[in-house]
């Protein structure tokens, strides 16, 4: 399904966001000009009116092939606190169940003046696709698809770490679980390496964590104590049981007792690391209730930046479209 280079499909020609696919090769300033805009929009949360117009007579279709209760909640949240008007598709029961296809429904969507796709879908490089063969003014935005990336949650998690942490140089971050399986995964190895993180650690076990990890720039750990050994950052990944085909695992309760996080195994890494979920969380599966439920944990944090985060990358996604459309009219 993937065919023209995303980083080309992504900018228009000044450069600015006008879809946003993925973040592999997207540069340093456009990762921290989505955080600084995300920062900016987290104070709103604070006070009584909290929309601005950047989306005002903007429709958005948030389009989920696949279900995801609060990821599209988040979109939803975001989109509507831009003053855009949300449509919300659950592709399962509609027209794509029935034998219509993919361009079908897009075109569809199109004919009703739709600005922006939010799309989740199960197979890797759908939102690429869709925007490969969408009308040129419609921003698409990958909310996860497959294996491939989850680039909002990615970027979420870079804003938390922001946050907490205060620069990404010097910090050694440890992502823990189900790799082999993990769009976020593979979306937060792009952001911590080009936002400056030189030591990433994928942690878990030889059928859950593959050898051409290495290639990414990361190390790989079989051994939780190493894995998390001095490190600033934990990031738990979630069993994704749902995805899995054969035996990857002897059992979930030895997947604990080898990668869980605990109190015990959390005291390997530094005393002031944070600990980060994408959820939902398996509570006694990668991430004991006293670690989740812990000060150390800042999870709650992650939900509330993906709302802020989704607002930055849908304003500039938004605004590249629009900035390419006066182009075009210019020239003509």
């Amino acid at each position: 399904m993937m065919r023209s280079d995303p980083r080309a499909l992504q900018l228009n020609e000044q450069g600015q966001l006008k879809h946003f696919l993925t973040l592999d090769g997207l540069s340093k300033d456009i990762l921290t000009e989505i955080l600084d805009r995300a920062e900016s929009f987290l104070s709103m949360g604070e006070q009584s009116v909290k929309k601005v117009p950047l989306l005002r007579g903007k429709t958005v279709v948030n389009l989920f092939f696949e279900n995801s209760t609060r990821t599209r909640t988040t979109f939803e949240l975001a989109a509507k606190r831009l003053s855009a008007d949300v449509i919300n598709l659950n592709i399962a029961t509609s027209a794509t169940s029935k034998g219509e296809s993919l361009l079908d429904t897009l075109q569809n969507l199109e004919a009703m003046q739709s600005d922006m796709f939010v799309v989740r879908h199960q197979d890797s490089g759908a939102p690429h696709f869709i925007a490969e063969n969408c009308t040129p003014n419609v921003a698409i935005i990958n909310a996860g698809d497959g294996r491939h990336a989850h680039p909002t949650q990615a970027m979420l998690d870079m804003l938390t770490i922001r946050r907490h942490k205060g620069q990404f140089e010097g910090l050694k971050v440890a992502i823990v679980g189900d790799i082999l399986h993990s769009r976020v995964a593979r979306s937060e190895l792009h952001a911590l390496k080009t936002l400056g993180v030189d030591d990433i650690r994928l942690v878990g076990p030889k059928t859950l964590v593959p050898e051409y990890f290495r290639d990414m720039g990361a190390t790989i750990c079989h051994d939780l104590k190493v894995g998390l050994d001095d490190v600033d950052v934990v990031v738990m990944l979630r069993l994704q049981k749902e995805r899995m085909a054969g035996a990857l695992l002897p059992s979930e309760s030895e997947f604990y007792r080898l990668y869980g996080l605990t109190e015990e195994t959390l005291a390997w890494a530094k005393p002031d690391a944070i600990v980060m979920h994408p959820g939902p969380i398996n509570r006694g599966v990668e991430i004991s209730s006293e670690v989740a439920d812990s000060d150390r944990a800042v999870i709650l944090d992650q939900v509330t930046n993906g709302i802020a985060v989704r607002m930055a990358v849908m304003s500039m996604a938004m605004s590249g479209q629009m900035q390419e459309q006066q182009t075009a009219g210019d020239e003509g």
